[in-house]
């Protein structure tokens, strides 16, 4: 069905990329899940395709990825296993909103994205137990002092996704009484991972606590600092369409697990193919129908960022709206599916136990869906 959405020949070429790393991560899905671990082997594959400096701009030797084709990739990938999907979206993600912003100093970025090419993992570390959603504005408790010829940063951070893989983080800290950005080296002294992640869905995302004591960083790592509210002129963040779109992947593999399973499943009691009775086939209908609307609301919203970029900033209500219903759509499909299927479906040995746990996290990534609404209700006195 994704085909529907390929558009030109990179689009297709792009496709083929992420299917090729589908399938890695699918042949891998149940060890992930069990061993809450991406394997290294599936990271160096993606390293040496150039997967992972999709998003990094061709004058720096990256792909160049539009908003749109980073949505068809991580869809792709999502079909695969979605908390690998879901890790790497983060990274390109960033990248994406630091190669749509550029707010840090020319020279600082062009050399991270040289790194990134030659194989460099990167994250943001912004969630913290004190402030929750970071979407929400929180002042981070983590504390970056001014010492000579630089910084030093204490504070823990939660939810650092692919922390097993990090070169290098992002850290949110509060300097000088405003939130700031600084570049940090997972290698440096004083940086720990902590191994706190055990949770139901997502495993693979391997989200560990990262533990920052009197970190130094020089003077160049400070990156760029917001006003206290995060209130700047900045773009609405449009790079958070990798998360719906991992989410559809998600609902994609679950539709398919229910067709292969009426396809192939015939109790004695029927006379008829499984597909042909009534209510299966209104189930099959309602999944067509949620991700049909999904996916047009989705790639039509990516594409309008794309083509418009002065239309950007009027964005938000529509990107966050975008993530809110493909979200509910994927939540739909996999439960749909599950019903179709029946009780096998709860089996572990069946895949739509992994996909229903895994399709769950996504009501908890930001924007969350009460942060949507509440933007679309202020949408309407402003217009």
């Amino acid at each position: 069905m994704i085909d529907k959405f390929v558009r030109n020949e990179r689009d297709h070429k792009l496709l083929e990329l992420a299917n090729k790393h589908r399938s890695e991560l699918k042949e891998s899905a149940t060890h992930i899940d069990q061993e809450a671990y991406i394997p290294d082997s599936i990271i160096a594959s993606m390293k040496e395709s150039g997967f992972t400096s999709l998003t990094i701009p061709e004058e720096f030797g990256g792909g160049g990825l539009s908003l749109y084709e980073l949505v068809l990739v991580q869809e792709e990938l999502g079909k695969g296993e979605g908390s690998g999907a879901l890790s790497l979206g983060w990274h390109l993600g960033v990248l994406k909103d630091l190669s749509d912003r550029r707010p840090w100093n020319a020279s600082t970025y062009e050399r991270l994205c040289r790194h990134v090419v030659d194989g460099t993992l990167i994250n943001r570390a912004q969630t913290e137990e004190e402030t929750g959603d970071p979407t929400r504005g929180g002042m981070p408790a983590t504390i970056a002092t001014a010492v000579e010829g630089g910084y030093k940063i204490t504070g823990r951070k939660t939810f650092t996704t692919l922390s097993p893989h990090l070169d290098q983080v992002i850290v949110k800290a509060t300097c000088e009484g405003v939130p700031t950005d600084f570049l940090v080296s997972m290698s440096q002294e004083g940086v720990e991972l902590e191994g706190t992640w055990d949770v139901l869905g997502m495993r693979g995302t391997r989200s560990d606590d990262l533990v920052l004591t009197d970190v130094f960083v020089p003077s160049n790592a400070l990156l760029e600092t917001y006003d206290k509210n995060r209130k700047t002129a900045s773009l609405p963040p449009a790079w958070l369409l990798h998360i719906p779109a991992v989410y559809m992947g998600i609902a994609e593999a679950a539709r398919e697990e229910a067709v292969q399973f009426v396809s192939s499943y015939q109790p004695n009691t029927l006379d008829v193919p499984l597909k042909d009775v009534p209510h299966i086939q209104d189930k099959f209908g309602r999944i067509g129908l949620s991700l049909m609307a999904a996916r047009h609301f989705l790639y039509s919203v990516a594409e309008q960022w794309d083509r418009y970029p002065e239309e950007r900033m009027n964005m938000q209500g529509q990107l966050f709206a975008a993530k809110t219903q493909a979200m509910n759509a994927a939540l739909e499909v996999v439960d749909l599916s599950m019903r179709i299927v029946g009780a096998r479906s709860l089996m572990k040995k069946n895949h739509l136990e992994r996909l229903y746990r895994d399709v769950r996290a996504g009501l908890h990534n930001p924007p969350s869906d009460e942060l949507s609404l509440q933007v679309l209700a202020m949408k309407q006195f402003q217009d």
